[in-house]
């Protein structure tokens, strides 16, 4: 079966993949792109979080997924972003990624393209989260050095300007 779906705006046909290849060792291995990360590999981290979207029920769905556990089949007919797919036109930082850097919200590193990922995916879907929202939408997503106040100030500074 071929699987067809975009991915950062691009067109892509995959043949001859297993049914159970994970749409992160795909973008990892085949597709050299490696913002997210393997933490868990059983998508209780997030380190992982790509964000897809579909037509549900005549409306555009936009959801934080865990790309560690999405095999390759469930994403025919969808658009799945990856973190190297928030840059703008001219090459410049996403909004959600620019907030990150102001507020502080990476130390090491890892989590960060997951939790940029998870943050651009809810507050989309949920431009005026209030704080509290914004909590629960992001508990998919850990992060070991304990950054969350950057990360939250990230994610409230998007809220307060109408979403991501």
């Amino acid at each position: 079966m071929d699987i067809e779906f975009l991915l950062n705006g691009e067109t892509v046909r995959i043949a001859d993949q297993p049914a159970t290849r994970t749409l992160l060792d795909w973008l990892r291995e085949t597709r050299k792109l490696t913002g997210a990360k393997e933490g868990c590999n059983e998508g209780d981290c997030g380190a992982c979080t790509v964000m897809v979207t579909s037509l549900l029920d005549d409306e555009v769905r936009r959801q934080s997924l865990n790309a560690c556990i999405l095999f390759l089949p469930q994403l025919h007919g969808k658009s799945v972003r990856t973190v190297e797919g928030l840059k703008g036109p001219k090459g410049e930082l996403h909004p959600v990624q620019s907030a990150m850097v102001e507020h502080h919200g990476s130390q090491c590193g890892f989590c960060t393209p997951g939790f940029v990922m998870a943050t651009r995916a809810f507050l989309n879907q949920n431009p005026k989260a209030s704080e509290e929202e914004i909590r629960k939408g992001l508990g998919g997503n850990l992060c070991r050095c304990g950054t969350y106040h950057g990360i939250m100030q990230c994610a409230m500074e998007i809220a307060k300007k109408g979403g991501a």
